[in-house]
């Protein structure tokens, strides 16, 4: 769908440009928005690879399994009926911790495992091994529809990935956008929360 609409946007762009007499314009545009492609690939390479060492060193340091064991009433609060055992509560802890301090490539690894975990624990589900409503396969359970909408809503306390395109693009405050984001952020976040709230509660009525 999505490259349906990048091609429709940039055909309607290439047709409009040539109706109008402007293909000389239309391709300079285009040459230099590959540049400015190229060069904002690199400056995000480094500040990734930055950011993803000092996760990887916070993990081999303990600090992630600490910071996930603080984070453990909140996982208990927003996922009830997760076991405390399962695999899937450090890699939840993991993804929101990345995902606060803005590094949504960090965060979709520990993401990707936690998913594969919830649905590991549907699959336990469904064979007994493990208690929690069950559904039939293809039928996403509760606690990876909530994780999904909290890993969405993404709580940001320092928003890297705009800092870095400010910078990149010659702002003079790259990090003025901190404020804006954290309220943001803790709106949809927030949201997020309550949804999920208002739908067990609906669920255990049903």
């Amino acid at each position: 769908m999505l490259n349906s609409l990048w091609a429709g946007m940039i055909l309607i762009g290439i047709i409009f440009g040539a109706w109008n007499g402007k293909m000389p314009e239309l391709t300079n545009a285009a040459l230099d928005s590959s540049k400015d492609a190229v060069s904002l690939c690199i400056t995000m390479l480094g500040v990734m690879a930055f950011w993803c060492g000092i996760m990887e060193i916070a993990e081999k340091a303990g600090l992630v399994k600490k910071a996930a064991e603080k984070l453990r009433p909140v996982i208990r609060f927003l996922f009830p009926q997760l076991p405390v055992g399962n695999k899937a509560n450090e890699q939840i802890a993991i993804n929101f911790i990345a995902n606060i301090l803005g590094l949504g490539w960090a965060a979709t690894p520990a993401g990707l495992k936690a998913m594969e975990a919830l649905g590991e624990l549907e699959e336990d589900r469904r064979l007994g091994r493990a208690f929690g409503p069950v559904r039939k396969r293809g039928v996403a359970g509760d606690e990876m529809c909530i994780f999904l909408i909290l890993n969405i809503s993404s709580l940001q306390l320092i928003p890297v990935n705009v800092i870095a395109y400010r910078s990149q693009y010659g702002s003079a405050d790259p990090a003025g956008i901190i404020g804006g984001g954290i309220l943001a952020t803790m709106a949809s976040t927030g949201a997020a929360v309550v949804y999920v709230l208002v739908m067990q509660r609906w669920g255990k009525r049903k």
